[in-house]
C-alpha cells in the first residue's frame, strides 16, 4: 500500500482575479448603462433583489465547480472554508457593476430626482443585483477558460 502525500491547495494568483475582472467588466458594462435595467430595478422589491443575488451566487458556484469538471473546490485555497477563487468571483461580479455604475453616473442619470436617498440606494442596490447576473457569467467564464 502506497501512502499519498496530502495535496496542497491550488495556488490562487492575482492573474486569476485579473481574468475575472476582464470577463466581469466586459459583460457588466452594457447592462449598467441600459435604461431598461434601471426601470426594472425601480420596480423590484428587496426580496426580488435578494433572490437575484442568490442566483448570482448559484451561477458563480455552478460555473466554477460544476461546469468545469477539472476544478475541485476541495483543492483550492480557502478563507473560513470558502474557496478564495469563489470569494474573488463574487467580489468581481458585484464590484464591477458598482464601479461602472458610479463611474458612469448611472444612478443620477436613470433615477428620478424626486426619489429620497433611501429610494436611490434601493434602486441602485437592485440594479447592481441585476447587472451582477451578467457580470458573474463573464467573470466565471473568463476564469474557467484561462484556468491552468
Amino acid at each position: 500500500m502506497k501512502l499519498r502525500r496530502p495535496r496542497r491547495p491550488r495556488q490562487f494568483r492575482l492573474a486569476d482575479t485579473a481574468q475575472q475582472v476582464v470577463g466581469g467588466f466586459l459583460l457588466a458594462g452594457p447592462f449598467v448603462v441600459t435604461e431598461e435595467v434601471w426601470t426594472l430595478a425601480a420596480n423590484m422589491s428587496v426580496a426580488q433583489a435578494v433572490a437575484t443575488i442568490a442566483l448570482v451566487f448559484a451561477i458563480g458556484y455552478a460555473t466554477l465547480y460544476k461546469a468545469d469538471t477539472t476544478r475541485d473546490q476541495d483543492e483550492e485555497e480557502e478563507i473560513a472554508g470558502i474557496p478564495l477563487r469563489f470569494i474573488s468571483l463574487m467580489g468581481v461580479s458585484f464590484g464591477s457593476v458598482v464601479i461602472l455604475a458610479l463611474l458612469f453616473g448611472a444612478p443620477a442619470t436613470f433615477i428620478d430626482t424626486a426619489e429620497t436617498d433611501i429610494g436611490i440606494a434601493r434602486i441602485t442596490f437592485n440594479a447592481v443585483s441585476l447587472g451582477s447576473v451578467f457580470s458573474v457569467v463573464g467573470a466565471a467564464t473568463a476564469d474557467s477558460v484561462f484556468a491552468k
